[in-house]
């Protein structure tokens, strides 16, 4: 004799976790895509100077043209992702693939750690001030900070608006540095995604490793330095479209970034010795 035991699904989707945008505050929208996919940025040199002479015709100096230099920046990335929820399957599955909340949970699960990824990689990249000396201990993950910060400091890169992002076992060594517990706070006063303190003024975010190259360290990062445009970012759900009894859901996002040229300096990259 057979014997079927009864069985219940249940409604409640066992959701993963998902983090929210933490590279927003690492970058900026400072040019206009708008209509093109490569815009062209002037950089425009300065001059020397020199002794002023009382007598004859060029007394400030031989003057000669100012000269300028042409970046280009091209967007590259035009990324989509599409799927459907059948009508039949959403009524006879209580309703637990429901098209809006699949979509939400596509763009914090998928989307948004793709772009934060991404950013990241191309600001690690194009750092203009690299430290591939040190492996980061507690007992030297405060003073490393400091000397990215000194070398920033040298490069005239601006005090204000620097912030450190790291992933977490960068967190681990500093909170067991002596020094950096005895001149800085954690978990008080937060305001950007991820952030989980401060050090010498400057927020600390923390991301996943995996978010990061290998042997990152941590990054000292200004937002002057890099540029993010966003050109479109599209999601949409189509109710029984041809051919479907159900929703259709389609999103489409247009993006990139990119170090600029005279402004890479503001990003100090530490890693790990190779």
């Amino acid at each position: 004799m057979t014997v079927n035991l009864a069985e219940k699904y249940s409604a409640k989707v066992d959701e993963r976790f998902a983090l929210s945008s933490i590279t927003n505050a690492l970058v900026n929208n400072d040019y206009d895509w708008t209509g093109v996919n490569t815009i062209h940025v002037y950089s425009i040199p300065t001059v020397a100077t020199g002794a002023y002479t009382r007598s004859g015709d060029n007394r400030y100096g031989t003057p000669a043209e100012l000269q300028d230099t042409v970046a280009d920046y091209t967007i590259k990335q035009d990324r989509a992702f599409t799927f459907t929820v059948d009508k039949g399957n959403d009524l006879q599955q209580m309703g637990v693939k429901n098209a809006g909340r699949a979509l939400a949970r596509e763009i914090d699960e998928v989307i948004v750690p793709e772009i934060d990824k991404y950013r990241l990689g191309k600001i690690i990249a194009g750092a203009g001030n690299v430290d591939a000396s040190v492996t980061i201990t507690k007992n030297n993950a405060y003073e490393q900070v400091l000397a990215g910060m000194e070398k920033l400091g040298e490069d005239k890169v601006p005090v204000a608006g620097r912030i450190i992002v790291a992933p977490y076992s960068f967190f681990t060594n500093i909170r067991q540095d002596a020094a950096f517990l005895s001149a800085n706070e954690t978990a008080q006063g937060m305001k950007l995604n991820g952030q989980v303190g401060t050090i010498e003024g400057m927020p600390l975010i923390l991301a996943p490793s995996d978010y990061f190259t290998t042997g990152t360290n941590f990054l000292i990062v200004h937002p002057i330095a890099t540029v993010a445009p966003m050109q479109l970012s599209e999601y949409r759900t189509h109710i029984d479209p041809p051919g479907i009894s159900g929703a259709l859901v389609e999103g489409r996002f247009i993006h990139d970034a990119f170090v600029l040229a005279n402004k890479a300096n503001a990003i100090y990259l530490s890693k790990s010795v190779a």
